[in-house]
């Protein structure tokens, strides 16, 4: 039953992104480790990390497009989920120093150490497990839009009211979070970390590996999303989407349908924040702020939403065009990613992927106009005394 539910995902567009992605994230470690620095085809470690920051935030975008590209749920607090499955990793990552810290502190960070800590919170332990930080990634961003949308969609808080009360979300998890008092590092977060799994986190090939982790469970998210909105679950999806009332006139339990898709799309974002720290070294309450959240939306709505690459698509372009602008025009690039989502929403309102779609279908039609052969009936000549133009005889009386 789960093969088959998998299987729907493959149609002709899923399986060729999935071989592009697929090929684009085995050349890049195979281009790092294989090839000597001086190779033109080489590619630099730190080129690799970065990339590897753009496919978590790829993981993101995808999670935001299953909610809002499908079931018409906009949220603009999904980076909660993300720092929250950050910080779970995070968690782990530091107690993974132990006795290599300033402070030398074999149990307690060294932040902890400043700030006089005499034993370690009871909500950090487990952590120097792997197995359990996992866990926790998953289940603390899952548990948490579980109760959130619990609340929410039974009381049938819809639209921009939603949207409102998943940004005031995040930003209250921002404020507790700069609390030293709540024990994750306050406004430094939690940094300077040493390994992952026994590996140092600054070797090249641990950097390949998390490179190469984010890749597939970026393609692993993109099967189980597929699979959801082309199954039967998916349809009805679409159709809360399109006309919730309608929906539930006919019996279908809206709640439990949003709620579901809400709960996996918050647990997609966990494990994408999961695999940004370790890449990026620190996690701090900045990625909690409601601007990276709108951030989201903005990618999806330049890929496409309702199409699951095009958000995939959308967030590597606009972070690229990011990274460019912030290193050669720092001071004009919120005006440019502003000036993009409007012209976005004006010109392309289905975004790169849609432009693209009508591109294909306009030259679809013109080859299939070209290619129709010509009724020439009409210019044929026709038998019998009409052709002629003369008239027939007529019969003697």
């Amino acid at each position: 039953m789960i093969t088959h539910f998998l299987l729907r995902a493959f149609d002709r567009q899923a399986t060729l992104f999935l071989l592009i992605a697929g090929g684009i994230i085995l050349a890049v470690p195979a281009l790092n480790l294989l090839l000597p620095p001086d190779h033109p085809l080489h590619v630099p470690t730190y080129a690799v990390s970065l990339m590897g920051k753009y496919l978590t935030y790829a993981l993101l975008a995808l999670s935001v497009d299953l909610v809002w590209g499908y079931c018409g749920i906009l949220s603009l607090g999904h980076g909660a989920f993300f720092a929250l499955g950050g910080y779970a990793m995070g968690m782990y990552l530091m107690r993974q120093i132990g006795p290599r810290g300033v402070y030398g502190d074999p149990v307690l960070p060294d932040f902890m150490v400043f700030l006089n800590w005499k034993e370690l919170p009871w909500y950090w332990y487990g952590f120097d497990s792997f197995p359990f930080a996992m866990l926790m990634v998953l289940l603390v961003p899952g548990v948490l839009a579980f109760v959130f949308g619990w609340f929410a969609f039974r009381s049938r808080v819809s639209g921009v009211y939603l949207s409102i009360i998943t940004q005031a979300l995040t930003y209250a998890l921002l404020l507790a979070f700069f609390r030293n008092d709540m024990g994750f590092g306050g406004n430094n977060g939690l940094t300077d970390f040493k390994d992952i799994l026994g590996f140092s986190v600054q070797a090249d090939a641990t950097r390949a590996g998390l490179f190469l982790a984010s890749g597939l469970a970026l393609l692993v998210s993109f099967l189980l999303a597929r699979s959801i909105t082309r199954s039967k679950l998916g349809k009805v999806l679409v159709a809360v989407r399109d006309a919730e009332s309608r929906t539930r006139f006919l019996g279908y339990k809206v709640e439990r349908y949003k709620l579901f898709v809400w709960t996996v799309s918050a647990m997609m974002a966990g494990l994408a924040g999961a695999l940004y720290v370790p890449q990026v070294g620190i996690i701090n309450p900045g990625e909690f702020a409601p601007a990276n959240s709108i951030e989201v939306v903005i990618w999806v709505a330049v890929g496409g939403r309702g199409t699951l690459y095009g958000p995939i698509i959308g967030a590597v372009l606009v972070n690229y065009g990011k990274t460019w602008f912030t290193a050669v025009l720092p001071e004009i690039w919120l005006f440019a990613l502003g000036a993009l989502f409007v012209v976005v929403t004006l010109f392309l309102p289905k975004g790169i992927t849609g432009l693209a779609a009508q591109i294909r279908e306009k030259i679809r039609t013109k080859t299939a106009g070209r290619s129709k052969p010509q009724d020439t009936s009409s210019l044929a000549p026709q038998s019998g005394p009409q052709s002629s133009g003369a008239k027939a005889p007529q019969p003697a009386e």
